[in-house]
This record gives C-alpha cells, sequence and structure tokens, in this order.
C-alpha cells in the first residue's frame, strides 16, 4: 500500500480555504434570503462587503451557522481518535456534546421546521445517526434542506487529493441531520474540494464530484443542465432564469431546499471557474441562500486557487475580516478563534488521517503569523501605526510600523462590538486568557525600544482597564522574550492581549509569536465593581442561571445541567467550590469539561451518596460513597486533576483518590452542575496543581 502524499502547500492551501469560507458567508450574510430582484434593485452587482450600505451597519465579523457548523461538527474527528472509519453515530454525539439547545450553531426552528433541530430532538431522545436525519423518520421535504451542504467544507480539507475518504465522512457526517438529494449535494461538494487540492480544472473537479454520487439523482442532472445552459448563454443572468424556471424555490418544498441553492453554486463555479471575486458576485447578486452558497463557492475556490486568487482583488477582502470568526458552543474557549487556528486543527487532521507526523508551526504557538498575509485578529492603535506580515529571517512575522509609541492587540474575550450584535445566533463564550497563566511573546525590532506585554479586561461601567508587564529594551536588529503573568481582579474578564512599544523612533517592531501556557490562577466571582461583562464569560448550559452580586444561582428543570467557564488548554489543577444545594437530584462540581458530554464531575445525589463521575458520551460511576448530606446545606467541593489522577475532597476530607487510564479527559474547562435543582455558589476558584 503506497503512504499518502500531502500536497507541499497543504497547510497555506487550507488557509485559503477557511479565509474563503469565511469572506463568502460574511459578505452573503447581510441579505440571506433576498431574491435576485431584491438584490439588485437594492444593492446592484454584490462585489463589496454591503454592510455600511445596510439598516444599523451590522459587524462583518458576526456568528453564523455555516461557519461555527463546519468547524465544530469537525471535531468529531479529534474526539473520536481522527480516523477514517470515524461513524455517523459519532458525528451525531459530537452534534450532542457541543450544541447548546435553542442557543448554538444550528437554526433553532422548531420540530419538523428547522431540519437541524429535528435532527438534534432525535438525538436527544436516543434515535442515533443515521436514523436521525432520514428521511423514513423526517421525511423527504425536512431531510433535503440546505444544512449538510453549508456545514461540509472541513471534510473536504481534511482529506487533499483523496476525495473518495473525503466523500466517505461527508457521507457520514450530513447523514447526521439530512438524506437523499442534501447528501448528494454534501458529498459532491466535499468530493471536489478534497480534490481541488491536486487539481485545478474545473470541469474535471465537477467529474470527480459526480462520480460519487448516483447519475440518476437529480443533483447530477441538475448539474449536467447548469453547465449544459452556461455553456449556451452569453451572461449568467440568463442561466440564473433557467434556474429559476427549473429548480427555483416555487418547485422544492420547506424553508431553504438544497436544490435552488446547489444550483446557484453550480452556477457560480461554472461561469467564474478561476475567478474568486467574479464568482462571489454571481453566487451573492443571484440571491436566495446567500451566505451558504458563497461561503461554499468561496472555500472551493480558495483552495483551488490558493491565497493569490484572494490577494487579487479587486477589493481589499482580507482587511475587514482579519482572519477573525466566532465558535460559540458548550466549549466557550473556543468561541474567539481565528482563520489560522482553525487552519491549523484541519491541517493536524489532515495529517492525522494519512497517518503522518505533524508539527504546529512555532511549537505550537496559539499566534504566530505563518501564513501570508495573516494577522490573525490583531489591530494596530497609535498614530501612523499599521500592521502588515513579513518574512524576516526566514520566519513570518506581525510587524507594527510605528511613529515611536504603538500598540497591537487582539482579542481573547467577546470585543465590545460582539456585545452590539443583535438577533439571529448567540454568541456564548469564556476568555482564552486568565489571570496567572503564563503569556509569552518572541519580538525583533529595527531600532531600539521598551516593549512590554499587556491585557485590556472590563472593568467598572464595563469600561477596558489596562494592565502592562515589565518593560524590557529590545536593541536595534537583536530579539527579546516577553514573559509575565498578568494578576488582575477577580471576575474581570480579560478581553485583549498583545504588545505595547513606547521610547523608540519611528521604525518596526515584529511580533514573531505571541501564546500562554500553564492553568489559570483565579477565583470565579461576581466582581467589586458594577460591570456586568463577567457574567458573559459563563457559558449557560442549563435552563437558567442567575447572576448577582453575592454569587451565581444555576437552575435546571429536566436532566442535568451546567454553568461553564474555562479554556480547552486547562490541565493539571484543582477547582474548589462552596455549593449549596435547594431542590436538586443531583449537584456539583466539573473539572476537564469538553462540552456538555464529556468531563469528570464531583456530585451530591439524592440517594444520599457522593460520585466522582465520568461523562464521555455517556456516563459511568468512578467511584461512590455514602454521604450525608441536607438540602440548603453548604458544602466544601473540591476536585483535582492531574494527569490521570483523580482527587475529589469534600469539606476537607478525601472521598476518591483514584487513576482513570480509560480514554482520560486531562484538559478542559470547570463547571458548576445541576440536575432538577437548583444551586447557588458564591465563588469558583481555580488553582495549578504539579503533574503527579
Amino acid at each position: 500500500m503506497n503512504p499518502v502524499q500531502l500536497p507541499s502547500d497543504y497547510a497555506e492551501r487550507v488557509y485559503a480555504g477557511v479565509l474563503g469560507k469565511l469572506i463568502g458567508v460574511y459578505l452573503g450574510r447581510p441579505f440571506e434570503g433576498w431574491t435576485r430582484a431584491r438584490v439588485e434593485r437594492e444593492l446592484g452587482e454584490v462585489r463589496d462587503y454591503v454592510n455600511a450600505r445596510m439598516p444599523g451597519k451590522p459587524p462583518i465579523v458576526v456568528p453564523d451557522d455555516d461557519v461555527s457548523g463546519t468547524f465544530t461538527f469537525l471535531r468529531a474527528l479529534s474526539d473520536h481518535g481522527a480516523s477514517p472509519a470515524l461513524t455517523a453515530a459519532q458525528v451525531g454525539q459530537t452534534w450532542l456534546n457541543y450544541l447548546i439547545e435553542r442557543q448554538t450553531v444550528l437554526w433553532w426552528g422548531g420540530m419538523g421546521n428547522s431540519t437541524e433541530h429535528t435532527a438534534y430532538m432525535r438525538l436527544k431522545c436516543g434515535v442515533p445517526a443515521p436514523r436521525s436525519g432520514s428521511i423514513a423518520l423526517n421525511g423527504q421535504v425536512v431531510a433535503e434542506q440546505i444544512g449538510a451542504q453549508i456545514f461540509i467544507d472541513g471534510w473536504g480539507m481534511v482529506a487533499p487529493g483523496r476525495p473518495a475518504l473525503a466523500a466517505d465522512l461527508a457521507r457520514k457526517a450530513a447523514s447526521v441531520s439530512h438524506d437523499g438529494e442534501a447528501l448528494h449535494a454534501a458529498v459532491l461538494i466535499a468530493a471536489m474540494e478534497a480534490q481541488a487540492f491536486v487539481e485545478r480544472d474545473m470541469d474535471k473537479l465537477f467529474e470527480t464530484g459526480l462520480s460519487f454520487i448516483p447519475p440518476d439523482s437529480l443533483i447530477a442532472r441538475l448539474i449536467s443542465d447548469v453547465r449544459r445552459w452556461s455553456a449556451l448563454d452569453e451572461d449568467w443572468r440568463a442561466t440564473h432564469e433557467r434556474i429559476a424556471a427549473t429548480y427555483g424555490y416555487d418547485k422544492y418544498g420547506g424553508n431553504c431546499h438544497v436544490v435552488p441553492n446547489h444550483a446557484i453554486i453550480i452556477l457560480s463555479l461554472a461561469y467564474a471557474p478561476d475567478d474568486f471575486a467574479q464568482a462571489l458576485m454571481i453566487a451573492n447578486t443571484a440571491g436566495w441562500d446567500t451566505d451558504c452558497n458563497s461561503g461554499n463557492v468561496g472555500c472551493l475556490l480558495g483552495i483551488k486557487d490558493g491565497l493569490g486568487a484572494i490577494d487579487r482583488g479587486p477589493v481589499d477582502w482580507r482587511g475587514p475580516v482579519a482572519d477573525r470568526l466566532y465558535l460559540p458552543t458548550a466549549d466557550g474557549g473556543r468561541c474567539i478563534s481565528d482563520a489560522v487556528q482553525e487552519a491549523e486543527r484541519v491541517v493536524a487532521l489532515g495529517h492525522a488521517l494519512a497517518d503522518l507526523p505533524y508539527a504546529p508551526p512555532k511549537r505550537g504557538a496559539r499566534f504566530h503569523f505563518s501564513r501570508p498575509g495573516a494577522v490573525q485578529g490583531f489591530h494596530a492603535e497609535g498614530d501612523g501605526a499599521r500592521l502588515s506580515n513579513i518574512v524576516r529571517g526566514g520566519s513570518r512575522m506581525l510587524a507594527l510600523h510605528h511613529a515611536g509609541v504603538a500598540r497591537m492587540s487582539t482579542p481573547t474575550f467577546l470585543p465590545e462590538e460582539a456585545f452590539r450584535i443583535t438577533g439571529g445566533y448567540q454568541l456564548p463564550a469564556s476568555p482564552t486568557l486568565y489571570a496567572g497563566q503564563t503569556v509569552e511573546a518572541a519580538v525583533v525590532s529595527d531600532s531600539s525600544a521598551q516593549a512590554a506585554l499587556f491585557v485590556r479586561m472590563y472593568g467598572a461601567d464595563d469600561r477596558l482597564v489596562e494592565a502592562s508587564g515589565p518593560a524590557v529594551m529590545v536593541r536595534a536588529g537583536e530579539s527579546a522574550r516577553l514573559t509575565w503573568s498578568p494578576a488582575v481582579v477577580d471576575g474581570s474578564p480579560i478581553a485583549e492581549v498583545g504588545v505595547a512599544v513606547q521610547d523608540a523612533t519611528p521604525g518596526t517592531l515584529y511580533l514573531d509569536a505571541l501564546t500562554w501556557s500553564g492553568a489559570p490562577d483565579v477565583t470565579l466571582r461576581p466582581p467589586a465593581h458594577n460591570g456586568a461583562r463577567w457574567a458573559r464569560a459563563w457559558v449557560q448550559a442549563c435552563d437558567d442561571a442567575w447572576f448577582r452580586s453575592n454569587g451565581l444561582r444555576v437552575m435546571q428543570d429536566e436532566g442535568a445541567g451546567l454553568l461553564i467557564q474555562g479554556e480547552r488548554g486547562w490541565r493539571d489543577y484543582a477547582v474548589r467550590a462552596t455549593v449549596v444545594l435547594h431542590m436538586a437530584q443531583r449537584a456539583g462540581i466539573a473539572a476537564c469539561v469538553q462540552g456538555t458530554r464529556r468531563y469528570y464531575a464531583l456530585l451530591l445525589c439524592d440517594d444520599g451518596m457522593a460520585r466522582l463521575v465520568k461523562a464521555l458520551d455517556g456516563e459511568r460511576v468512578l467511584a461512590e460513597t455514602a454521604f450525608a448530606w441536607a438540602l440548603d446545606g453548604a458544602y466544601d467541593m473540591q476536585l483535582n486533576t492531574a494527569g490521570e489522577r483523580l482527587t475529589a475532597m469534600i469539606d476537607g476530607r478525601v472521598l476518591f483518590d483514584l487513576r482513570d487510564d480509560d480514554r482520560p479527559l486531562n484538559e478542559g474547562a470547570v463547571a458548576l452542575v445541576i440536575a432538577e435543582g437548583r444551586l447557588d455558589c458564591a465563588a469558583v476558584a481555580v488553582r495549578g496543581l504539579p503533574r503527579s
């Protein structure tokens, strides 16, 4: 068996695909659902972001199901061993773990109305995938809406040059929620994207995609028609009229059927197979589900033609986006992300599926700027200050061009504009950086300058308050390392991190990498000031939560609910909280939280037992003992996790001390857990531990 070979430019092409997806989605989002007639009447040909012309001038970077679903559902691979043998049922478990019902990723339009909502309810009630998305269970109209197609790009990107693998993974992932022609459309797009890493001819890509779907399918016939019409017609609008007459919205039921919108994707690729900007113009001016169609088109052409196709213009596609994206899920620490980070995760999965080692750039630094033009959400502040991505000494760096005093920073939590986003999808998030963690940055300067790390946090009246680390002299032409552990007010979320330069002659400071490590040293409690942003740092995967000056109140009507804060990278720490139970089936604290169905929890249960529980796509009791507790009693609970060792204490007494060597969960956030009742808690403390 020949070993799998990955393209030499695989990582850069994945980054281009992720960027193309983001640009396409953000471009079409403001007028999603409009007809072509309305688009042309009110906006004309869509050749740039139209946000400034829309009522309320909505921000360009917003939460969107096309983006969050694509990169969230792909986590089924990393959570289940990155194997080609991944099953539809495992992807379904990924849905249940990362989605928060009626909050994240999906359009929660109701059972039988929203395809994804319907599939989620099937999964929640114990119906496994692929039956959860089947025509037999949900009916043809529901099962053939557009969702499978819009979430599918990641499965093509993890299988470069391997369209059969992409098609197989895509079919299993799509079947969680869809069936019939929706599966065929999703499989075709994924196979084309996989082949686009090694083939640039669009006709050949069409043939590759078609080889993985039934030749007598409606999608295959549609593609044949659109390709034939595009060869006959002089203008894409004429072909669009044929599409509307033959495959239009009036021919298919439901809210957003896959067939009309798949036709728009084929239309765009047929008329502009090698022109990123023109293809996006057609996909968006044509109307219907503009962000979805444009996102698929942008991803495919980004993969096929690389960053050069995006940078060719004629407008600045990348500047307004600055790589930024939101991934709102139950894993709140992943919400604030960027195209480079998500591309690196895709590339790592691609290597794992090819059984090849992968060394991430700059030893896995969070911000490494290793892709051409990447800024990873950073922006510049100061008179005349600007950023650029350059190569210096053989390494790509982020360059801050300054007049002597300037700053560059990037969000670590919801930025100010995010709190003004209204309607659409909710945005639960936790900060990515906390007090006690060690921030490191490698910098170089072309002139002598003082440089320092800094953070901004939400303080009184939710104003941003700045704290700085020690200033370091960076001599001209030399490199320096900045290191600092922020000490911030408990309860004040860190909103930004960056590097400041001062006392310098005009020049350039180069940021080679910036990252942080270690467990936090923080007490999560209501702040002494009157700010409210601290409450948004908790991800509410429960029926209700109250955030008051004296602490937290968490309530759950049915089953188990979690109030979560933290980041996936936390490991080797102790979580401690005094919990007061007011009516509860069970309640307590959790560590290594990786969603709503992956964590360890120390729980007091209504049968008079204390239990150490492991939730991993199912729940298992690791240890239990009798423990007399009373409603309205206060219990000091602590759970330590260090490697595979777990130690659980209540009121200072060690109840459990054991190792979990069976697929251990050794990293993740913290949470308060409540099942069918209410708990109160004044504060949750998290402290790092030495690994045993």
